[in-house]
């Protein structure tokens, strides 16, 4: 047998694995504990604050599969910086992703040790983490079709908890359902400082926060070597998610705040269990806890996945040491798997050496670093567009609605979330750090003379 087969992924994603990824990557932890804190800055307006981060990413994704859809690469939308705006750019976005992922998967792999602290107390956090790295590190390792099969199923949990509070939530609202059959009806979006209680003001204090809660939606770009049919299962899932983010958002903040005062959210724990125990299903809070831990599972799984294949990407173009160019026999990127992995390991001994302060600044970056990507997605499909010919224009399968005035606005409206970023001094600290970690990844690429080898 040849071993020396050419470094190539294994298109082992199917139609349903990619539906379900899109909808569970936008569906995190956060929304389960009652998006509590966002809820403080807007009040009941978080729902405009939702709606409006919810048309930007729509856009963004739009722009994104009008690029994955006419060229499916691993390394998506850093390929694509590469191509369209400069070799340096795409260098900063291939290790920008990573890095921001694996802040991201930090935090949560250290959230599954603190949720299981309701099951076993005495069992130390750190075992936990491990414990979650080490598993989902190997069902990584394993193929393609595991890592969807996985995700399928974390964000199935998900979404059928989610329907369920919906449901039970608007029964209680119209029927009264759990109430002695007096429906609640929906004042309490009203009746405590009005819809509005911290002004317009509040909407935007919270937009940078709700813009936090989307990162990992545009992972979908970065299935695109992976999926079968690309064409047609990335179009599908991107054509649906400003109507998940709707529904799924929008919809079960709306029927939280409905049947209870938002200025009491997060007193009481997640609002998810309230609705549960008080239509009265046994072992609720058991329930959402198992629930919370598969989603910050799946955020970790989602993460060790996405910095595999950047790292794969960088690799293969000269950016990163080669042998992160290796697949398995079953086509999956292990070596940089296991490099992403062990970069986690260190983030999880970190956590609990470093003061906490040190570990805000550090997810800040990855704040930062979303709009970054963000950002790069339209600017990079605005160049697309410049560099085809009106004949490639006309024969697009798939393109950005509204084009070009869609994309600057939504650049537009990054911008702005930078600017309140600024203005409010608990996240001014990432508009330093994130400068000076692009800094940092300049000073290398052209000190290691990557600028020579593009």
């Amino acid at each position: 047998m040849n071993k020396e087969k050419p470094a190539e992924l294994h298109r082992g994603l199917e139609q349903r694995h990619i539906t379900l990824m899109s909808l569970g990557a936008a569906i995190g932890v956060g929304l389960f504990l009652g998006s509590a804190t966002a809820i403080k800055l807007a009040g009941p307006a978080i729902l405009i604050s939702y709606a409006l981060g919810g048309l930007a990413i729509f856009f963004i994704m739009r722009a994104l599969g009008e690029m994955a859809i006419r060229n499916p690469v691993a390394g998506s939308f850093s390929r694509y910086a590469r191509e369209y705006m400069g070799p340096v750019f795409g260098y900063l976005t291939g290790w920008n992703y990573w890095f921001l992922w694996v802040i991201t998967c930090m935090a949560e792999i250290t959230a599954v040790g603190i949720y299981m602290e309701f099951w076993a107390p005495d069992v130390p956090r750190w075992i936990w983490a491990l414990a979650a790295l080490v598993m989902m590190t190997l069902v990584n390792l394993i193929a393609v079709k595991a890592y969807g099969e996985l995700e399928f199923w974390f964000a199935l949990v998900k979404i059928v908890t989610i329907i369920l509070m919906l449901g039970f939530g608007a029964a209680m609202i119209v029927f009264g359902l759990g109430n002695d059959g007096v429906a609640v009806g929906i004042s309490n979006l009203w009746s405590h400082g009005g819809f509005f209680p911290n002004g317009f003001g509040g909407v935007l204090m919270s937009l940078q926060m709700v813009m936090f809660a989307y990162l990992g939606i545009e992972m979908i770009g970065v299935t695109a070597g992976e999926v079968k049919d690309p064409k047609k299962s990335i179009a599908r899932a991107i054509d649906s998610v400003f109507w998940r983010i709707l529904i799924f958002y929008v919809g079960a903040l709306f029927v939280i705040m409905s049947l209870y005062p938002w200025n009491e959210l997060g007193q009481s724990g997640s609002p998810f269990v309230m609705i549960f125990e008080k239509i009265g299903i046994p072992y609720a809070p058991s329930i959402i806890n198992f629930v919370v831990i598969t989603a910050a599972l799946s955020s970790c799984n989602s993460g060790i996945f996405s910095t595999a294949r950047m790292l794969f990407n960088l690799g293969q173009q000269g950016e990163a040491p080669q042998k992160f160019t290796k697949v398995t026999k079953r086509g999956v990127p292990g070596v940089a798997t296991m490099a992403s992995a062990g970069a986690l390991l260190i983030g999880v001994v970190l956590n609990y050496v470093v003061p906490e302060k040190v570990f805000t600044w550090l997810t800040s970056i990855a704040t930062f670093g979303a709009i970054w990507t963000w950002a790069i997605i339209l600017l990079s499909q605005l160049k697309s567009r410049k560099k085809m010919s009106g004949e490639e224009l006309h024969g697009l399968s798939y393109r950005m609605p509204w084009a070009p005035y869609s994309s600057y606005a939504t650049l537009a409206f990054l911008v702005l979330v930078i600017g309140l970023m600024a203005y409010f001094p608990d996240t001014r600290i990432s508009l330093v750090i994130g400068p000076l970690w692009y800094a940092l990844l300049i000073a290398v690429y052209y000190g290691k003379g990557f600028h020579k080898k593009s």
